[in-house]
């Protein structure tokens, strides 16, 4: 699948906005991923999160035991990695303002991939990784549908795979030329 027929998907689903938003991470863009609008079509879902697990080097995918996401939005995509995969899918999930790994356990030394639906800076990817760790895990992977960084976000020696990199423009919210002719940034979820 080409970036052009992801981008395509992304769009006609619209989990690809345009206006003028704040991102999660304080950022501002004209391009915003909602892709839980995505998560709407589940065959449209299934296709991209397929897609994406294909993207997986077969040493890893072999590996592997379980996919991984911070919620909410990446619980279905992680769950649709681990279904192609056939990978066991679990989640961390906010607690007191915090990612925490509540329901579920991690083995020593257990073989896991991180799945998320869109990585800006990424901050919940991160957090994701730190609990794997300090629970006795193994990251094997990084896996995102959306990179908008374009490859700048990096999680150490972790391979990152994701089915669209960009990096659409985004500005502090002093230079942010929509605020300054007077526009609000809007944060319509993610």
């Amino acid at each position: 699948m080409t970036q052009q027929q992801v981008l395509e998907i992304l769009t006609n689903t619209g989990a690809l906005l345009h206006g003028h938003f704040e991102l999660r991470s304080g950022l501002h863009s004209a391009d915003f991923f909602q892709c839980a609008n995505l998560l709407r079509f589940p065959r449209q879902a299934e296709k991209l999160c397929a897609e994406l697990a294909k993207m997986l080097p077969k040493e890893i995918a072999t590996e592997a035991t379980t996919v991984i996401s911070p919620a909410l939005g990446g619980i279905l995509v992680g769950y649709e990695v681990a279904r192609a995969l056939e990978k066991k899918s679990i989640f961390t999930e906010k607690q007191d303002g915090k990612l925490v790994l509540r329901r579920f356990g991690i083995l020593p030394e257990e073989p896991v991939i991180v799945a998320e639906d869109v990585v800006t800076r990424g901050g919940r990817v991160q957090e994701t990784i730190d609990i794997v760790e300090a629970n006795g895990g193994r990251v094997l992977a990084v896996m995102t549908l959306v990179d908008r960084s374009n490859g700048a976000a990096k999680f150490g020696s972790i391979p990152h795979y994701s089915l669209l990199q960009m990096s659409p423009v985004t500005w502090e919210q002093k230079e942010c030329p929509h605020c300054a002719r007077g526009s609000k940034a809007i944060h319509p979820g993610s």
